[in-house]
């Protein structure tokens, strides 16, 4: 599915913000908060099983993707680069 090019926003580029991601995945990256928001259930999900299954240590994991979405950036279910 695809989506018309929203205003002010470079061709190519998500409509979806890093930062938001990042700050998602950091305070909520247990429950794959900010992997949910890029459209990346696939990893949310399994990031929701792992902090399960070790009672919460997984989301360590998530603490530590939402440092690497801010730093790196990423891309959106898409392949489209996250905005700044």
């Amino acid at each position: 599915m695809t989506y018309p090019p929203q205003p002010g926003i470079p061709q190519g580029v998500s409509d979806k913000s890093k930062v938001v991601a990042g700050i998602l995945q950091i305070l909520l990256g247990g429950f794959g908060a900010g992997r949910f928001y890029i459209g990346d259930t696939k990893t949310a999900v399994i990031q929701i099983i792992v902090t399960f299954v070790t009672c919460g240590v997984g989301s360590l994991w998530g603490l530590i993707d939402g440092i690497l979405i801010l730093v790196n950036g990423g891309t959106d279910a898409q392949g489209r680069p996250l905005r700044d």
